[in-house]
C-alpha cells in the first residue's frame, strides 16, 4: 500500500485526484504501477487502477493476470472493478472506503456478483485513514464549502 501511496501523491502534480494504484505478482513482484491521469491525459478511462493492470500485462504479456493482487488506495469504482474481474486478479486489496462510487461493497459490489465467471477476494481498509486524508485534503481546496 505505501508504493500506491507514493503514486496517489505523484497524481498530485497533474492536478488528478490522488489515487494509486499497484499489481503485485504471484511472487509479490510489482509488476504494474499507476495514478489518475484523467486530467493530464484527458483520458475518461485513466483511472490509477487500468494505468496498472495494463503496464502489468504488458510485463506478463497476457492480460491474464491470474495469481495477480492489485492494490489500490480507494475502493475501485464500476469500471476498475470490472477491469479486475475481466483481467483474473486474484486479490484486490484497497484503503479507503467510496459511498459515492465505490464498486467493491459499497456502493455496488461487483466483485462478488455470483453471476460473474471470476470473484476476487477482497482485502479493504488498508491504510485506509492515510488514503482518505489525501483524498479530503486534494478535495478541500479543488471543492471547498
Amino acid at each position: 500500500m505505501r508504493l500506491a501511496l507514493t503514486e496517489a501523491r505523484a497524481a498530485l502534480a497533474t492536478d488528478d485526484v490522488p489515487v494509486g494504484a499497484v499489481v503485485l505478482s504471484p511472487a509479490g513482484d510489482v509488476i504494474g504501477r499507476g495514478r489518475n491521469v484523467r486530467e493530464v491525459e484527458h483520458d475518461p478511462t485513466g483511472h490509477a487502477e487500468v494505468v496498472a493492470l495494463r503496464e502489468a500485462a504488458q510485463a506478463l504479456d497476457s492480460w491474464r493476470l491470474t495469481g495477480c493482487t492489485l492494490v489500490v488506495t480507494l475502493e475501485p469504482c464500476t469500471m476498475c472493478a470490472g477491469a479486475a474481474v475481466l483481467a483474473r486478479v486474484e486479490r484486490i486489496v484497497f484503503g479507503a472506503f467510496d459511498a459515492k462510487g465505490g464498486a467493491v461493497g459499497s456502493l455496488w459490489d461487483v466483485v462478488r456478483d455470483r453471476r460473474l465467471n471470476h470473484r476476487p477476494e477482497v482485502v479493504s481498509g488498508v491504510a485506509a485513514g492515510e488514503s482518505a486524508a489525501l483524498l479530503e485534503e486534494f478535495f478541500a481546496h479543488h471543492r471547498p464549502i
